[in-house]
C-alpha cells in the first residue's frame, strides 16, 4: 500500500478523486500528492483518526498544510509507546518513487487522548470534513463505542462499510437518515481499492465543491460494493 501503487490502481479504475487516509498519520501524502498530480487524479489529503473512545473518524482536508497541522495535534496525543514493543511493525515514509525515507516510530494504531468531540471540533477548526467511519461495524465506530451519535458531535456525514448492503444499512441506521451517507473502499490492501465508492455530482472539481457535496445528501449516489 505505497503511494505509487495506490495511485496506479486508482488510475486503472478510472477514478477521478481519491482520499488516502493512513491511521493517525499523513506523512506519505507529500509523495502521494506529487504522483496524483502527474496522473491527473484529485487527491484529498486525509487521515483516519482514533479517538480516546476508540472511535474512528475520517478527516478530509483541502490542503496538505491543514492535514499536517492535524497530524501534529494527533502526534502529541498518541501513547508514548513504540510499535516495536508489539512486534516487527514497519511504518515507512516514502518518496514519490516508493523509496524509503524514514521509519515512523509512533504507535499509529493506538488511540489519541482526545475525545471524539474534540477531534471533530479540531477538524472543523482546520476547515476539514469529519466523517464517522464504518458506522455499521461492531467495533471502532462512533456508534459501537459511544452507543449513538451525540447531538453535540457535529459529524458531517457517516460512512457505510463496503461489506454492508444498503438495505441492511437502512434498517440498522434509520435514526441517522438525516445525515449524508457515503461509501468508501476502506482498503488496507491493493486488491481492496474500488470495492466500494461513491459518485458525487460536482459543478467543478475543488475541495470546497466536494465538501459542499458531502454535506448535501441529495448530491451523493451510493454505490454497492
Amino acid at each position: 500500500m505505497t503511494p505509487l501503487s495506490i495511485i496506479k490502481r486508482a488510475k486503472e479504475l478510472s477514478f477521478d478523486i481519491i482520499a488516502i487516509s493512513d491511521h493517525n498519520s499523513a506523512e506519505n501524502l507529500f509523495a502521494a500528492s506529487k504522483i496524483a498530480k502527474k496522473e491527473d487524479i484529485f487527491l484529498i489529503p486525509a487521515m483516519e483518526i482514533t479517538s480516546h473512545e476508540e472511535a474512528h473518524i475520517l478527516a478530509l482536508f483541502g490542503d496538505i498544510e491543514s492535514v499536517m497541522e492535524m497530524q501534529s495535534i494527533i502526534y502529541r496525543t498518541l501513547p508514548d509507546i513504540e510499535p516495536i514493543d508489539f512486534g516487527p511493525i514497519y511504518q515507512v515514509v516514502v518518496n514519490e518513487n516508493d523509496e524509503i525515507l524514514d521509519l515512523n516510530d509512533r504507535m499509529l494504531f493506538g488511540a489519541s487522548s482526545l475525545s471524539t468531540k474534540e477531534i471533530v471540533d479540531k477538524i472543523h477548526s482546520l476547515n476539514g470534513i469529519a466523517i464517522a467511519s464504518h458506522v455499521d461495524r461492531e467495533i471502532f465506530s462512533i456508534i459501537s463505542q459511544l452507543g449513538f451519535i451525540p447531538d453535540d458531535i457535529k459529524i458531517d456525514a457517516i460512512e457505510i462499510s463496503y461489506s454492508c448492503r444498503l438495505k441492511k444499512a437502512l434498517q440498522m441506521l434509520d435514526a441517522y437518515k438525516y445525515l449524508p451517507w457515503i461509501r468508501n473502499s476502506d482498503a488496507h490492501c491493493i486488491a481492496g481499492i474500488g470495492r466500494a465508492y461513491s459518485i458525487f455530482q460536482l459543478e467543478r472539481l475543488s475541495f470546497k465543491e466536494i465538501a459542499d457535496t458531502i454535506r448535501d445528501k441529495e448530491r451523493i449516489k451510493l454505490i454497492k460494493g
